[in-house]
């Protein structure tokens, strides 16, 4: 060892990591029901201990039932986490939340125009054992290693729920039949909660972390993120996601935080342990698929009773596959890690290529075209010269088969003509230039 190595680490931790977190009302909403937090360590004892924090939560509830859910869950995960003495960093977030979802609910019960607020819950922890992902709802955390993106998490969804116990395939799933936007978890409406905790997974230098609300995953596909995630910085990437997001309707909040590792001191060498030790606990029956099932049972009996013997018998195939799903949650119980080095939950769930391609090149200019249409319809005050030489340029890219930079060139005109849209217009006249993309 030599001297140098002995004395303590006097970089500054927190630029170990590179983030950019950027969170917008859509264009559907009033207010913004995402909350977000980052817990960036400014020391290395401080890292070893409770690593670096970035958390997502997407409030629901009437009136500001769902806004008041998501700060509360920001403001206290974080607090529980931090204050939690002796105990491994993922017990220690699953307590956390745990504590989080007691006081949402009590808050809740205590006041009836908050009664039953909820909120998703998605918290990543980079920590010198790996990365821990904590989780309820159906925000989402992915990752990016290479050209490889990786969904850590499960949604906590009524599709992905029906999905996972084989009542539906994959194809039913993307026909929308069933509702996408019904989740089956979240904090607060009930006293107690289950929380998927996954991870550890090992952290190297040049990864990638996305942790985001529906909004934007609602609107976006997965190679699309993918293909971002990859090509641009952890700024453009967190504006071009919300932009984006808007173009496409906007119908939700929408909340990224991208996170890269910039330095080699918390990349891991192997897979650390995680060690929780709890039991198993026996699923209760989801209030969410509860109430699906009641509510396609009883139209179904209506349907019967006016003579609609076919749509009758349709949604009460639903109801029974909801119900189904449901029993099948509370008989099946996860199994805890056989040993300290076990990795513990499932994930990641999904896999997808993360290359910028023709595609993705195609969709952007779809999209700048279109703008560039509604932007001269409505006689805004654009550079025009400037900006169409940079799309020669990304057409000159893509003709090279170079679509990486051609769509960085494409994401940086998009990203500067909504910032000029958005100064001349207003932020809250900025829908008249979202166009059905």
């Amino acid at each position: 060892m030599t001297e140098s190595s002995k004395k303590p680490d006097s970089r500054p931790w927190k630029s170990t990591v590179d983030f950019a977190v950027i969170s917008d009302v859509g264009m559907r909403r009033a207010i913004n029901q995402d909350s977000m937090s980052t817990q960036v360590s400014e020391t290395k004892e401080a890292w070893q201990k409770w690593g670096h924090l970035f958390m997502v939560a997407d409030g629901m509830g009437a009136h500001a039932a769902g806004e008041r859910a998501s700060e509360l869950a920001v403001d206290l995960v974080p607090h529980h986490y931090r204050k939690t003495q002796g105990t491994a960093p993922a017990e220690a977030l699953h307590k956390a939340i745990s504590e989080a979802n007691g006081e949402i609910f009590r808050r809740g019960q205590a006041n009836i125009e908050f009664r039953s607020m909820g909120t998703t819950c998605s918290v990543l922890c980079l920590l010198p054992e790996g990365a821990v992902v904590a989780h309820v709802g159906d925000s989402r955390v992915y990752q990016l290693r290479g050209s490889q993106l990786y969904q850590l998490t499960f949604d906590h969804s009524l599709v992905w729920e029906m999905q996972a116990a084989g009542e539906v395939t994959d194809e039913t799933a993307r026909s929308g039949v069933i509702p996408k936007n019904v989740i089956t978890r979240s904090l607060g409406p009930n006293a107690n909660v289950e929380i998927d905790i996954e991870g550890p997974f090992p952290v190297k230098k040049g990864d990638r972390y996305l942790i985001c609300s529906d909004g934007l995953s609602g609107q976006i596909s997965d190679e699309e993120i993918g293909g971002l995630l990859k090509t641009l910085t952890p700024q453009e990437a967190a504006q071009m996601f919300v932009d984006l997001s808007n173009l496409r309707g906007g119908p939700d909040n929408i909340t990224a935080i991208v996170v890269e590792v910039s330095d080699d001191g918390i990349t891991t060498s192997q897979q650390g342990a995680i060690a929780i030790q709890r039991k198993p606990e026996r699923k209760s029956f989801s209030l969410a698929l509860a109430v699906v099932t009641a509510v396609c049972l009883s139209l179904a009996l209506i349907f019967w009773l006016i003579n609609l013997a076919p749509l009758a018998i349709v949604i009460a195939v639903l109801g029974l596959i909801a119900f189904a799903t449901g029993l099948a949650q509370v008989l099946w119980q996860g199994s805890p890690p056989k040993d300290e080095s076990a990795r513990y939950g499932n994930g990641p769930y999904r896999q997808y290529k993360a290359v910028p391609n023709e595609t993705l090149f195609e969709q952007l200019a779809g999209t700048i075209k279109s703008l560039k249409e509604a932007a001269m319809e409505r006689n805004w005050s654009i550079p025009w010269e400037d900006l169409d030489r940079r799309f020669n340029q990304a057409c000159s890219k893509a003709e090279a088969a170079d679509y990486a930079q051609a769509v960085a060139i494409e994401s940086r005109i998009i990203i500067e003509l909504m910032r000029q849209i958005r100064n001349q217009r207003g932020q809250n006249q900025a829908g008249d230039s979202a166009v059905d993309l």
